[in-house]
């Protein structure tokens, strides 16, 4: 998908010699624009919760709702922590949301861990009645970090995240020909395409197209992006 979207982009661009997107320029602003989907699929999910709440929303395949959750649970990983000290474990470096921990004692698992904030632990943890247990952990987070409760776990494959993680960097690779031109090559060991659906192809040219006409300083070719992206919304 990712060299038809640069084929489309650069084919607007060219069309009236508005000026010319390097592989380098067209690969950050395709990481951006895809960025800038992923995190927009959230609040549209959340905006079909809402719908569907008022019940205004619709069913089997108006349900786009489930469309939304079909796209999101792609990009979901479970994975074991690493443990950084103690019953302290990082979490990894691709995390967007974190959905739940799991909790395991050697292989036997005792409970997925609560949330709670830095204020609320100390509170639970000198409570008899509220302290967290094997049964019912519990967990902070600070920055890439979070601290299991109670501190018997503590192994090295005690805790589990299960995430959502953020989408891998689209990159257009290329071999450059006898007349000094890039060429489309897939076969290049850092090539990476979009990871949306195809769907999104549109969206992701009028994203790309906003980006580029910022950087070539062509006001129409910005235009023509936000343009195309408002058509795209009133689709959805």
């Amino acid at each position: 998908m990712i060299n038809s979207v640069r084929n489309t982009v650069l084919a607007i661009i060219n069309k009236n010699n508005y000026g010319y997107i390097s592989p380098a320029d067209f690969n950050l602003f395709a990481k951006q624009a895809q960025l800038d989907l992923f995190d927009e699929y959230f609040a549209n999910y959340n905006q079909q919760i809402n719908e569907e709440n008022a019940r205004v929303s619709g069913t089997g395949y108006a349900d786009i709702k489930k469309s939304y959750e079909e796209v999101i649970d792609t990009f979901s990983v479970t994975a074991t922590l690493t443990q950084s000290s103690g019953n302290i474990y990082t979490l990894p470096s691709d995390y967007y949301i974190i959905n739940k921990v799991l909790c395991s004692s050697g292989v036997t698992f005792k409970g997925q861990a609560e949330r709670v904030s830095q204020s609320k632990i100390t509170l639970l943890n000198n409570s008899l009645l509220t302290a967290p247990s094997v049964n019912f952990p519990a967990y902070t987070q600070q920055a890439n970090l979070i601290t299991i409760f109670p501190s018997t776990f503590n192994g090295a494959n005690d805790i589990e995240a299960q995430y959502i993680r953020y989408p891998l960097d689209p990159k257009w690779t290329f071999s450059v020909i006898s007349t000094g031109d890039p060429i489309f090559d897939q076969s290049q060991a850092d090539y990476q395409d979009f990871e949306l659906p195809r769907d999104d192809a549109n969206n992701l040219v009028a994203k790309i197209l906003q980006y580029a006409g910022i950087e070539i300083r062509e006001g129409d070719v910005f235009k023509f992006g936000q343009l195309e992206e408002q058509m795209q919304d009133q689709k959805q």
